[in-house]
């Protein structure tokens, strides 16, 4: 029955507020998860809160349909929504941050939660590696950095030594403290609507406020946490066929100088099967963020 329900509510789109993005976990060997969904513009509407409908990143809505103006789309557009994709290849444990994709996977024993986090910007990257959640902090007060306090004082805001919980308060109501570095990494919602499925942080993990609450509810601590960038994601489907899912590098200096390449894992299972080099070639190009098919066996 809860499966379901789950699915329901991401079939008539109903409110990210209201349902999570939950999805039953495949089988072993396989990663897809999700189904294509569609939303007709209507007069008024602009991206970002059709994002937060669907509980998607505002990037990847963008990314999936390019040219549509995210203020002003035309009423009447049909926007399809990356609410289907391939699971990161890593182990299904605790909780799984691809930085690529501004996604943060939760996995419990027969679910997968899928949140849109914002992450840090260029200069202020966000860590990879594997860590866990050392502590957690309802109602958390905010201690900015020396660097964060120098950078609101060149746009004329002097910012306290400490700013206490409350409405003006950046980390929202809910924090995960996470074991990188002096700990000064964070898993936090936020104040303001704004950031979420882009790199403006500098160098947490933000969430919106109804999906920090409802992790905060879920992991303890200890919870392994592992962060990676996995830009290129290519798996075998139901039917046997290959899927791939290209998403932007992180950054503009990976964009030109680091082009996309394969795993030697994800080469070995192309280069098996009969794939379509012009239809990689084309997604390499696109990088519309959802899976599709280039080949079969």
């Amino acid at each position: 029955m809860r499966k379901a329900i789950l699915w329901l509510c991401v079939l008539l789109g109903w409110s990210a507020t209201v349902c999570a993005v939950i999805y039953p976990l495949p089988e072993p060997g396989h990663r897809l998860v999700g189904f294509s969904v569609t939303h007709v513009v209507k007069t008024g509407e602009h991206l970002a809160p059709i994002a937060k409908r669907y509980g998607v990143g505002l990037l990847a809505l963008m990314e999936l349909n390019p040219g549509v103006d995210p203020f002003l789309p035309k009423p009447g557009t049909e926007l399809e929504i990356p609410s289907y994709m391939l699971l990161p290849d890593v182990p299904r444990k605790g909780v799984v941050i691809n930085l690529a994709e501004l996604r943060l996977y939760y996995f419990d024993d027969h679910f997968v939660h899928v949140y849109p986090i914002g992450i840090g910007r260029i200069g202020h990257d966000t860590p990879l590696g594997d860590t866990v959640i050392t502590r957690k902090h309802p109602n958390p007060s905010w201690t900015p950095t020396a660097s964060t306090r120098a950078e609101y004082l060149e746009q004329g805001i002097e910012l306290p030594k400490v700013v206490p919980p409350g409405p003006n308060n950046p980390l929202g109501l809910f924090a995960l403290r996470l074991g990188f570095a002096q700990g000064q990494y964070l898993i936090h919602g936020t104040n303001k609507e704004f950031g979420i499925g882009l790199r403006v942080s500098a160098g947490c993990i933000r969430l919106w406020p109804k999906d920090i609450e409802e992790l905060f509810s879920m992991v303890p601590v200890k919870t392994p946490v592992r962060v990676i960038n996995q830009p290129l994601k290519v798996a075998r489907g139901r039917q046997g066929e290959i899927l791939l899912e290209v998403h932007d590098p992180l950054s503009v200096e990976e964009q030109a100088d680091k082009p996309l390449t394969f795993s030697d894992d994800q080469l070995r299972l192309i280069q098996m099967n009969h794939v379509n080099q012009e239809w990689v070639t084309r997604m390499l190009a696109e990088r519309a963020g959802v899976p599709k098919v280039v080949g079969w066996p």
